[in-house]
Parts: structure tokens; sequence; C-alpha cells
């Protein structure tokens, strides 16, 4: 079993908190953003407090670890591994109440290219737990502004986790799907299991869009959440969002894998 101590130092090792790759300057960027209620950093959460660019400093402090200083506005930011650490407990536990509920689950992933195997392990053991992993509305499409302009995108499952494609997009280890902030394809997810009579998902598990959209729905939702992310840590302090994971969400897919095996430990559902 993977000790606390082990996945700190492979935290700071492969730079999931310490230093990370995302810059001051871009963390800063999206907190501006948030405080002026711009829908491309709000992944789909609508706060119910104001919330300006010096409160999310602070919130984003005491979430993350970053610098609480507003003088510091260049260079690498920085993710305490003792909040992620403790973050990846409190997630641990919760699957181990949804394992032992065997609530039905629904998993969605805006990074396939980074996390689609650690989520993918995830529903795996959920599955066999006895929890039904849901894949609503597979194959729909679904309208998402990009940085080119608006694009059809096609929802997909692979192993049980969602993502979304462009049309014409092979499922290739190098080509697993596309990067995604946003909250549609969720709530077309939700609303295609709620049309067709359920299950809902009980517990939704993600990032960006799809932890803010579902929980900005009401349903429970967790999951991992960079510097530059500060919707989720706004949805947690809101109570919108059970667990938001402080850690950097783009670093090499392997690097994730102690922190699947630390999580599934802790959860009891180590297969």
């Amino acid at each position: 079993m993977l000790s606390a101590g082990a996945l700190r130092a492979h935290l700071l090792a492969a730079r999931l908190a310490g230093p990370v790759a995302t810059s001051r300057e871009q963390s800063l960027r999206s907190y501006r953003l948030f405080a002026a209620r711009d829908p491309r950093v709000m992944i789909g959460l609508d706060p119910e407090w104001t919330w300006k660019q010096p409160d999310l400093v602070a919130l984003m402090a005491d979430k993350c670890g970053v610098s609480a200083d507003p003088r510091h506005t260049s260079g690498h930011d920085v993710i305490d591994p003792e909040r992620t650490l403790a973050a990846l407990d409190a997630f641990a536990e919760r699957l181990q109440v949804a394992a032992r509920n065997r609530s039905p689950v629904l998993l969605g992933t805006g990074h396939p290219h980074r996390l689609l195997g650690f989520y993918a392990a995830l529903a795996d053991a959920l599955s066999a737990a006895g929890c039904a992993v849901l894949t609503p509305a597979q194959g729909s499409s679904v309208d998402i502004t990009t940085r080119f302009g608006l694009r059809t995108h096609n929802l997909d499952y692979v192993q049980g986790v969602a993502l979304v494609r462009e049309p014409g997009a092979r499922a290739t280890e190098c080509e697993p799907g596309a990067h995604s902030h946003s909250p549609l394809p969720v709530r077309l997810a939700l609303a295609a299991a709620a049309e067709a009579g359920g299950p809902l998902p009980e517990l939704v598990i993600g990032d960006h869009g799809w932890v803010c959209g579902a929980g900005q729905l009401g349903f429970e939702a967790m999951g991992l959440g960079d510097t530059d992310d500060p919707a989720l840590f706004v949805g947690e302090a809101e109570g919108r969002v059970s667990v938001a994971v402080p850690l950097d969400d783009a670093v090499r897919s392997a690097y994730y894998r102690p922190l699947t095996r630390y999580v599934l430990n802790r959860a009891c559902l180590s297969q």
C-alpha cells in the first residue's frame, strides 16, 4: 500500500504539487475572468456570493496553497502537497461511501489525454463494487464554444468515462478525446438520463465542467482542479462541490497512477 509520505514525495517529484507548470500569471488571469463572471472560467457554476479577485486569491491560498500575496504576480504557481493529500483522503472517503451504497455514478473528463486512466480505474473499481457506471446520451452531439468558434462535438464513453470528440475523430491512444472546459456535455448526459427515467447519478466524478455543471444542477460532484480552475474551489466553498482536489491536471498520464493506487487503497476498493 502506498503511504501518504511516499505519495507526497511523488506529488513533488512529478510536479503534481509544489511548484507546478501553471504560471502565476495564468492563475491570476483566471481569477480576474471569474470575478467578471466570464463563462470560460465559470465552467457551469453560478456563484451565490460575490467573488472579487482578492477574494479568489485568498480562497485559492486556503484551498490550494498558492501565494496569498497580491504582489506575487509572476513565476510558477505552488500547490501545497499536504492540501492535496487531505483532499485525496476526503475524495477516497466519498468513493468508499458510494461503493458501500452501490450508488449509481457518472464519470467525465475534459482532460482525456491526461486523466482518462485515473477515472477509468475508478469506474472499474466502482463497477466491481456493484455501482452502476452510467453512460447516458452516448453518441449525442453538443455544440461547444472553443477558441476557434462554435464546434460540434460528440459525447462518447471510454471505459465508463465520458468525454467529447470532434466529429470524425477516431478513438486511438494518441487521440483519446478533446480537451474541454464546457459544462454542456454533463448537462446533456444528465438530461438524457432523466428523460430515460433514470437512474440518475448519486455522485458525479471528474474535472472542469463535469464537476461544476453537475454541482450547479444539484448533483453531488467532486473532482480535480488546478490553480487556474477557481470554479471548483468556489463550488466547494459554497457547498455545491463535495471535494475539490488541488493538483496540476496536465502532467503525463502515467504520473497519476500512484494517486489511483492511493485513492483506491484508502477507499478499500483495491482489486
